[in-house]
């Protein structure tokens, strides 16, 4: 593989680390369905206490796949996916490209 695909897969490895979890993919799935949900409304859908949410969340911030609004004491989270797939894209089509010049 190319210098430029392995520098892809280094940028996209937060991302498949962040969905590997069966928690963070429940999370996931709850905001995309939801749009929005707060820490408190998540912590009803799931079998979690409000801290490993708010654990879970804070890492999935931290890797770029959510956003928060703070609207008084409650955070709102929200699916942030655009800049994931815009890196995702980038390395699969840097792989095509490698495996075309090895043809």
């Amino acid at each position: 593989m190319s210098r430029k695909t392995m520098l892809c897969m280094k940028e996209c490895a937060p991302i498949f680390a962040m969905l590997q979890d069966p928690r963070r993919q429940e999370i996931t799935q709850l905001l995309f369905e939801n749009r929005e949900l707060s820490v408190t409304a998540l912590t009803e859908k799931l079998a979690l206490s409000r801290p490993a949410v708010s654990h879970h969340l804070k890492l999935l911030l931290d890797a770029g796949l959510v956003q928060v609004r703070q609207e008084g004491k409650e955070r709102y989270y929200q699916l942030k996916l655009k800049p994931a797939l815009d890196r995702l894209k980038k390395l699969t089509a840097s792989i095509e490209n490698d495996m075309e010049q090895m043809k």
